[in-house]
């Protein structure tokens, strides 16, 4: 369960500001149409994640456990540094829009969480924890929690919700994370 809950709420917070975010306001500006967007976002997420978590997994067989450990800690501050630089989004790039809502939504998706924030993460915490199920379906969880609202009420949020301050909390848990890791906690 704890696998779960910190996927979850590491990903909410860090998908916050995020471009895949931003890219969620641009296709329910675009599309109107919330349903297949957040269908698209979801499978796009899971696919995406899952093979994260397959990568993440993966790691754990072929290096040692001190190395891994070096690994998972430096990757999590690295991710608190991250997270604090805001993304950006090119909102004339349009090359997935013909496709209708779901097939763009999925396609868009799929393609800029490569290498995301939010995917890499993925691949730190499951490579963390044995239950690499909890850890997909949790940060899978993260990316809804985070983008269903970004759906419905577009840039409604965005005004009212102090990205600085989110992305200060998101930084603050991967750096605990990253020392915890390096000290020896939970690994």
């Amino acid at each position: 369960m704890e696998s779960f809950l910190l996927s979850t709420s590491v990903v909410a917070l860090a998908e916050i500001g995020d471009k895949t975010q931003l890219l969620a306001f641009v296709l329910a500006a675009r599309f109107r149409k919330p349903v297949p967007i957040i269908l698209g976002i979801f499978l796009a997420t899971i696919l995406n994640h899952a093979f994260a978590g397959a990568v993440g997994a993966w790691i754990t067989t072929v290096v040692s456990d001190d190395v891994l450990r070096w690994i998972l800690g430096l990757s999590f501050l690295a991710m608190a540094a991250w997270v604090m630089i805001p993304d950006k989004l090119d909102e004339n790039d349009t090359r997935f829009m013909p496709y209708g809502a779901f097939l763009s939504t999925l396609i868009a998706f799929f393609f800029a969480e490569m290498g995301d924030k939010t995917q890499i993460a993925t691949v730190a915490l499951a490579a963390q924890y044995p239950d690499v199920v909890s850890v997909i379906a949790g940060t899978t969880l993260g990316m809804m929690v985070a983008n269903v609202p970004a759906v419905y009420m577009g840039n409604f949020l965005s005004d009212r919700i102090s990205m600085r301050v989110v992305h200060g909390v998101a930084a603050a848990i991967f750096a605990v994370l990253g020392a915890g890791v390096l000290l020896g906690f939970g690994f």
